[in-house]
């Protein structure tokens, strides 16, 4: 593959094994895509598949995915602790190999069209795809969620980019948009009190005063009988996992609460893994140089 890109689109479904299978179908055994990962939470109610592939190729089985799940699921009686807008509710394009992230927005744009047109799906652009700087953060745009859809979209300042001034009556909207690469981490916590999560949610994220590329907020683990801190991390480079884990640890000690456990959505660069590691054991003078399999193409 000349240029790869990488596209991580999260599907509003995380319960039902047979339309996961359905959505995820469409990316296997096809010619220039690779389906890397696909993982579902059941109290996130959610999907987050990731693939890389050439632009084209993307492209198509991107515009084929949406429109699965556009018949398999229904906004209107889903229930879940992540918010969302839609059936497919984000659909971001990060350039990997031989490609810019303006190539990546171009992309990103073309998708969009095409979902607008294909089904009548309300889109908003997002991230470096933004057409206002208001619209460059997901969680603006998600505010509100699918039940407050249809009335956001009476402002002036929230109707979408492209496609029905409306929701789709089941699929509710998508957002669409080229980024760079981010880490999807959680770090779940030995309680049942939903406040306290809260409450280190808006602590560790940069727009309550904590960390500068960290998104974060609680969530209710019910299944698991645990609360979480569930966040991005923009720029891992700035703002790396442990630094992340350790505030997230300290703010916990206030209210007598232990860390149960991480896990991580997707795929994490390898250098983030490296730094992670080296903090924790205390390793001097070592870098991603080190690893023995980066040694072996």
């Amino acid at each position: 593959m000349n240029k790869i890109i990488e596209c991580v689109p999260n599907f509003s479904e995380g319960r039902d094994s047979v339309k996961i299978e359905q959505i995820v179908n469409v990316f296997r055994a096809k010619e220039n895509i690779k389906l890397l990962d696909y993982s579902n939470d059941k109290d996130h109610n959610r999907m987050v598949v990731t693939v890389i592939g050439e632009p084209e190729t993307i492209k198509t089985c991107i515009v084929e995915a949406v429109g699965v799940a556009i018949k398999l699921i229904d906004m209107t009686k889903h229930k879940g602790q992540h918010p969302c807008l839609g059936a497919a509710d984000v659909i971001p394009f990060i350039p990997i190999k031989n490609m810019t992230i303006e190539e990546a927005d171009a992309l990103a744009k073309e998708v969009g069209r095409t979902l607008a047109e294909k089904y009548d799906l309300p889109i908003y652009f997002y991230e470096k795809s933004a057409f206002a700087a208001h619209r460059q953060s997901l969680a603006a745009i998600r505010k509100g969620e699918f039940e407050g859809l249809a009335e956001k979209m009476k402002f002036l300042d929230w109707k979408p980019d492209l496609g029905p001034e409306k929701p789709h009556p089941t699929a509710g909207a998508s957002v669409v948009g080229a980024r760079m690469s981010l880490i999807a981490f959680n770090v779940n916590l030995n309680t049942t009190r939903f406040d306290i999560a809260d409450k280190i949610a808006k602590k560790v994220r940069f727009i309550g005063g904590g960390l500068r590329y960290c998104k974060a907020m609680g969530v209710d683990l019910k299944e698991k009988g645990l609360m979480q801190v569930s966040m991005n991390l923009t720029d891992y480079t700035q703002t790396s996992i442990y630094q992340a884990v350790e505030m997230i640890r300290f703010e916990a000690q206030h209210y007598g609460v232990s860390i149960a456990g991480c896990e991580l959505i997707g795929l994490v660069p390898l250098q983030a893994m490296v730094d992670t590691a080296a903090y924790y054991l205390g390793l001097e003078g070592f870098s991603v140089n080190r690893i023995l399999e980066t040694h072996l193409e």
